[in-house]
């Protein structure tokens, strides 16, 4: 686990070898949300190359009295994102192709059966998920794939707090309408 607060104030000293730590860090994550997002690995690589170029460029403007250094940058992510969404339409994606970019979500072992059933209950998951409006589907993919605060959700996507709770609960409440107990049952594990 890196040391935040730590690798901030050296990065903002002028200590290189900070900022690649930074980046390290956050890379993943922030590429994750750029793919739930975007829904395309080239796509979601250069929101996230971005994102983190822009951040670490103005690492100055970062006060964590306003947020947490995550919340920040998922803040300009999803920014980024809806920049690109806007430049075009949004080819719509299996999970499979979502899941290859994803190995950390995927059982190491699960027999034949297991990863049928799995990669079914995945592409019902994938398909409601991309069946959601966009403002639906950044409440969720924020709340249960960054873990977010419904907080930190309001800031990112900047709307009131009451505004994010009721994106969040709506988008659930979608989700549970479109799929079966076993695929809501996993989403609520993510």
């Amino acid at each position: 686990m890196c040391d935040i607060s730590e690798l901030i104030q050296r990065w903002q000293a002028g200590d290189e070898n900070a900022c690649e730590a930074l980046y390290d860090c956050h890379r993943e994550p922030i590429f994750r949300l750029a793919y739930g997002l975007l829904g395309d690995p080239a796509d979601a690589e250069e929101a996230a190359q971005d994102t983190l170029a822009y951040a670490l460029g103005h690492i100055r403007q970062y006060n964590p009295a306003l947020s947490s250094f995550s919340t920040w940058l998922h803040t300009i992510a999803v920014s980024r994102c809806r920049d690109r969404l806007r430049r075009r339409r949004w080819p719509w994606l299996s999970l499979a192709t979502w899941l290859r970019q994803d190995s950390d979500v995927r059982d190491p072992a699960p027999n034949p059966e297991a990863r049928t059933i799995q990669s079914e209950t995945r592409s019902q998951i994938w398909e409601a998920v991309q069946a959601l409006s966009e403002p639906l589907r950044e409440a969720i993919l924020l709340r249960y794939w960054a873990g977010h605060t419904f907080q930190e959700i309001a800031s990112i996507v900047g709307c009131p707090l009451p505004t994010a709770q009721s994106r969040v609960r709506l988008a659930y409440e979608r989700l549970r309408a479109a799929l079966t107990p076993t695929a809501l049952a996993d989403l609520e594990e993510e």
